[in-house]
């Protein structure tokens, strides 16, 4: 996911796919800790994209 698809996109839908985020990083935590983790690289690629989707909506809210 990029930024600059990030930011065509409406508040509303960067709140719905952050909360979405973060359930999958809620699981993989999950799976991590209980050792069924397949993925590791996963985990990284979802916090990133949460850190974009916060900016991107922190940059319209500066607006």
């Amino acid at each position: 996911m990029k930024a600059s698809e990030l930011r065509n996109r409406s508040v509303e839908e960067l709140k719905s796919e952050l909360l979405d985020l973060r359930k999958e990083q809620f699981n993989l935590r999950i799976q991590r800790s209980t050792s069924q983790l397949g993925n590791s690289s996963r985990f990284k690629e979802v916090q990133k994209d949460i850190a974009r989707i916060k900016t991107v909506m922190n940059e319209i809210a500066e607006k």
